[in-house]
């Protein structure tokens, strides 16, 4: 059970990317300090789990939270659009919500949703990156890591990563705070973690 007050109603739109509508999830703190761009799985939705949690913490501390679903799920697909195209549509999200906000942007996502926020973090000029779950390798093909897409990131990073993941284990750097969840890709049992940890880690990187 949450340690923090449920999730209120979301306000839901739609919000035009060069490769089709992307569908936003806002929810606004009052007198938000800041607010939190994440973007889910390349399988999954906004309502995952880790991604709610993430949410409520967010909420908790003043941080306005826009949940973003990417166009190739808003049009029913399941299978990911190709990389620049996830980038083009993220950072066409970005610029409408600056432009409504005004405000600190930290941007974040569970999997393929933190490797677009991490590839974008410089261009879209976010203060800090929160990820969930991040893939740093194919199931058993450490070979083909991803290391270069999270190790670009300049600004702070926050990452809740499975112990047991087949994806792979991040470490920490001096920018790049990593903390460790009992269990595999899907995080299950982050929520606790994500509720307790992320509220202090957004408060000591507001601007």
């Amino acid at each position: 059970m949450s340690s923090l007050p449920d999730l209120p109603p979301a306000e839901t739109r739609e919000i035009a990317t060069p490769h089709g509508p992307a569908r936003v999830h806002v929810r606004l703190a009052p007198d938000a300090r800041a607010m939190l761009i994440m973007g889910h799985g390349a399988g999954g939705g906004v309502d995952a789990p880790d991604l709610r949690a993430a949410a409520r913490a967010a909420l908790s501390v003043g941080v306005s939270v826009v949940l973003s679903e990417q166009p190739y799920r808003v049009a029913g697909r399941r299978a990911p659009a190709p990389a620049a195209q996830l980038d083009t549509a993220w950072l066409a999200v970005v610029s409408a919500c600056r432009a409504e906000f005004g405000g600190p942007l930290f941007f974040g996502g569970r999997s393929s949703g933190a490797r677009v926020a991490c590839r974008c973090a410089a261009a879209g000029g976010a203060v800090g990156v929160v990820c969930l779950a991040f893939p740093v390798h194919p199931p058993g093909k450490p070979e083909k890591h991803r290391l270069a897409e999270i190790d670009a990131v300049t600004a702070p990073v926050l990452v809740f990563q499975g112990d047991k993941d087949p994806f792979g284990m991040l470490d920490g750097t001096t920018t790049r705070e990593v903390v460790v969840v009992e269990g595999d890709h899907s995080l299950r049992k982050a929520p606790p973690l994500v509720e307790s940890r992320l509220p202090e880690w957004l408060e000591r990187h507001l601007p």
